[in-house]
């Protein structure tokens, strides 16, 4: 397969059609990347997240482009944060990160990319949902601190290697993360709760834990992790 060239790492602001309205992104391209990683943001996040933004840098070192992109509107999340429905509304979240998602496969400079999803929060849903309806393009999932639970029966057609990462300290996200995976339709999954770490990660080195087992599970999504924290769970086959 021949992958698109670039003399440089490029930064663009760009416009992804989903129905009648058009979602910013941020698209990151570098010389060596097969594959791009899609973040869905969530509870009221957007692309400026510095959570997220501090993940994608850490997956350009590794190698991987990034879209950041916001799956509302400014107009809409404005209403959100005044009513936090939108950032529920799990099935209009998947529908546009499956149309962003179409949109990458047509893009010309990341048509050839393999891609793969990244899900904060109620993001995570939405990722799930999407790699369900697109079964055929989605090459890995890792979600941080995610509601995979929001997502409901699509997690048994879920067929990409997915990575559930968890705060060892958010006991409730821990148990709704448990139980979606075992509804997980796919035989590659692994549950990881970070030691002390709360759902922000705000603790000292817990996102760039997050960061190094997100970058791992992307570049070698078919085996189990090494060097994990001794809190997991896992079910590989």
């Amino acid at each position: 397969m021949n992958f698109p060239f670039r003399p440089e790492r490029t930064e663009d602001l760009v416009e992804v059609g989903a129905g009648r309205v058009r979602l910013k992104g941020n698209l990151t391209l570098l010389p060596p990347a097969h594959e791009i990683i899609l973040f869905a943001h969530g509870s009221g996040s957007s692309r400026h997240s510095p959570r997220n933004r501090y993940v994608a840098e850490m997956l350009h070192k590794a190698g991987l482009a990034t879209l950041l992109i916001d799956l509302l509107t400014a107009e809409e999340a404005a209403v959100d944060a005044q009513t936090a429905h939108l950032r529920f509304d799990i099935d209009l979240l998947s529908q546009r990160l499956v149309e962003a998602t179409d949109w990458l496969t047509h893009y010309a400079d990341t048509a050839q990319l393999a891609i793969g999803y990244f899900g904060a929060s109620t993001g995570a849903a939405a990722a799930l949902v999407a790699a369900a309806q697109r079964p055929d393009l989605i090459h890995a999932i890792v979600s941080r601190g995610g509601r995979p639970d929001l997502a409901g029966a699509a997690l048994t057609r879920v067929q990409a290697p997915t990575l559930l990462i968890v705060g060892g300290a958010d006991v409730p996200v821990i148990e709704l993360n448990l139980r979606a995976l075992e509804q997980l339709g796919t035989p590659q999954k692994q549950m990881i709760a970070i030691p002390g770490a709360t759902h922000l990660f705000e603790e000292p080195g817990a996102l760039e834990e997050v960061a190094r087992l997100t970058a791992n599970w992307f570049t070698h999504p078919r085996r189990a992790l090494v060097t994990a924290p001794k809190s997991e769970a896992s079910l590989e086959d």
